[in-house]
């Protein structure tokens, strides 16, 4: 059984960060090679889809891979954003994948679904970070302790120093 507890907080803080964001008169410009505000939230959704598309595999018998890729492409972002209709849209689109990728959680799957060998691949600004199999576990775990709160602080240092949270 998975306790998804800590990724509904994390991504909760991610959400509360995005309307403080987009609440600001102000936001600083992204320091080279970092992204705006939309393109932060594309890249979460496209993570989260992602993941329940991994996810969704290993419910469905079949084996699955995750690589993230495709979620570092800026042309992918930035159509992600334009579909979402900016902003808002991708915050709405992420609080529903966010709730459907919670709902694995609790007896939703088994511990030896859960156990299932992930192999992952994953990159951070043309870095390998991750070449290893993982539990599927280890995708709710790496979205809760690490990927999500980045991006959270990613979009809070958007804001100006005055209005940092």
């Amino acid at each position: 059984m998975l306790d998804t507890t800590a990724l509904r907080e994390a991504y909760d803080s991610l959400l509360e960060a995005a309307v403080t964001v987009a609440d600001s008169a102000q936001l600083r410009t992204p320091p080279p090679g970092e992204w705006n505000a939309d393109r932060i939230l594309a890249h979460v959704c496209l993570v989260t889809a992602g993941t329940i598309a991994a996810v969704a595999a290993v419910a469905a018998g079949e084996h699955t891979t995750y690589d993230n890729r495709h979620a570092l492409d800026t042309w992918t972002i930035d159509r992600v954003a334009e579909r979402a209709g900016g902003f808002s849209g991708l915050r709405e689109r992420l609080r529903r994948q966010a709730e459907i990728l919670c709902g694995f959680g609790g007896p939703a799957l088994s511990d030896p679904e859960l156990d299932s060998p992930v192999p992952l691949l994953g990159l951070s600004a043309g870095a390998l970070l991750t070449d290893a199999v993982v539990p599927l576990r280890g995708l709710f775990g790496g979205l809760a302790d690490i990927e999500i709160p980045n991006h959270t602080r990613q979009l809070l240092a958007l804001l100006p120093e005055d209005a940092a949270v």
